[in-house]
């Protein structure tokens, strides 16, 4: 049973308590590290010196740079022979990040995976599909080890290959599935073009989405589509991978489990922690991870900590769903722009299908920005105007979503390419 109820409904001050300890803890550990040794020469910093939480400030932050400047061992605290396992970062906007594991560090991380899985309503009864990829990426042996440590039957599909995953779903009778969002979008087309109901023809009941950013319609629609609940997972190869942070069947914020991990939000331009509520940077902190501990650590991911209590009775406070990243944010005509905030506006509107790609060029030093949009197959065997009105309308939703007028290209459904892992959401042609 993974209802841990005497930590996960632990009193604040208990948890503070622990936290404190594990962190003076995590500290002596990541002192034995080439990287940490020296910062920690320079500044003379000491788990003796950290007399409360708030003391953690004292700690410069690590970034994704600090790790790939100490590739591959140099945060490393243990011996290589304590070592059983690595893990890397998809390396997509530099060479990629690499975490080692001790087989302490793996029991910890599946029991905070197995924690989130049945907290959703997961059980041993259950069959789990895992159409993740499978290798250096976390998620796929992530989840698979929380699975097998609830006792659930687990079909390890990884990514990819649709037919043969919505068979696997019919003939194995799954239950709970992991999947990144934008796939189950794809997977519902193949559903339609097999003539196959995934309402009435499997028995999914449960999806784990995350892995990239989302937002809260892009979940709706696919809850809509499957009629399963879909919870949101948050986790980052830095911090082990997922697990970090999952929801509760309130689907109201991802708890964060605080034993395991330290959380501070800052703002990312003074560094400076905000109150309880305000947006910011998550910053996060191991408290259990042996290998290789990692101190305040600058996810940018952009986030807030939402102060209210959740009526589940866990007392981890809970993150609100990450909006984006301080490095996915596109300048253009000196505008701040996510890509979330347009996928959140294509999802509003009637024709759009399942996948979009903003693609970003330069003429004569000024920036544009061209949508490509995929819509309705019905929409290209219409009249003209219907399309055309359709862009007009996209062009108008995303102006006053982003306060400039993009270039809109409507194209054929599946005709943007897809990849295995995190869609790709960008396609940045400018030069410095």
């Amino acid at each position: 049973m993974y209802w841990e109820k005497e930590i996960e409904t632990i009193e604040r001050r208990q948890l503070e308590k622990l936290q404190l300890e594990r962190l003076k803890q995590s500290i002596n550990k990541a002192s034995k590290s080439l990287y940490y040794g020296d910062k920690f020469k320079d500044k003379v910093i000491n788990a003796a010196a950290i007399k409360s939480i708030q003391d953690i400030e004292k700690i410069p932050f690590t970034t994704k740079d600090d790790l790939r400047g100490n590739w591959p061992y140099g945060l490393v605290a243990t011996s290589k022979d304590e070592l059983v396992r690595m893990h890397s970062s998809s390396g997509t906007t530099g060479r990629a990040t690499v975490i080692f594991h001790t087989a302490g560090d793996i029991a910890v991380w599946t029991n905070l995976v197995a924690r989130c899985m049945y907290m959703t309503g997961m059980r041993k009864s259950d069959v789990f599909q895992n159409m993740m990829t499978y290798g250096l990426f976390t998620g796929g042996l992530g989840f698979h080890y929380g699975a097998e440590k609830i006792g659930a039957l687990v079909i390890p599909a990884s990514a990819g290959n649709s037919k043969r995953q919505i068979q696997l779903m019919i003939d194995f009778a799954t239950t709970v599935v992991h999947v990144i969002p934008s796939y189950a979008l794809h997977l519902s087309t193949v559903f339609t073009e097999l003539k196959i109901d995934p309402r009435r023809d499997t028995k999914v009941k449960i999806a784990f989405i995350g892995a990239e950013p989302h937002t809260e319609k892009m979940r709706r629609k696919i809850e809509e589509i499957y009629g399963y609940k879909a919870f949101n997972s948050y986790g980052l190869s830095e911090m082990s991978g997922p697990g970090v942070a999952f929801e509760c069947p309130n689907q109201n914020g991802l708890h964060i489990w605080e034993d395991s991990f330290l959380v501070e939000i800052i703002n990312p331009q003074t560094l400076q922690p905000v109150r309880d509520g305000e947006e910011g940077e998550l910053v996060m902190t191991t408290l259990q991870r042996e290998g290789m501990p990692i101190l305040r650590y600058r996810t940018k991911d952009l986030t807030r900590i939402i102060p209210e209590p959740c009526s589940c009775g866990r007392t981890h406070r809970r993150i609100e769903r990450i909006k984006g990243r301080t490095d996915d944010m596109m300048i253009i005509k000196g505008v701040n722009i996510y890509p979330m905030q347009i996928e959140k506006k294509l999802m509003d509107i009637e024709g759009v299908g399942t996948n979009f790609l903003i693609v970003l060029d330069r003429e004569e030093f000024n920036d544009l920005m061209t949508v490509k949009v995929e819509v309705n197959k019905k929409l290209f065997s219409g009249e003209l105007k219907k399309l055309e009105a359709l862009r007009k309308k996209i062009a108008e939703e995303l102006k006053s979503e982003i306060l400039i007028t993009p270039k809109i290209d409507l194209v054929e459904p599946d005709s943007i390419p897809k990849g295995e892992g995190k869609a790709v959401r960008v396609i940045d042609n400018r030069k410095d």
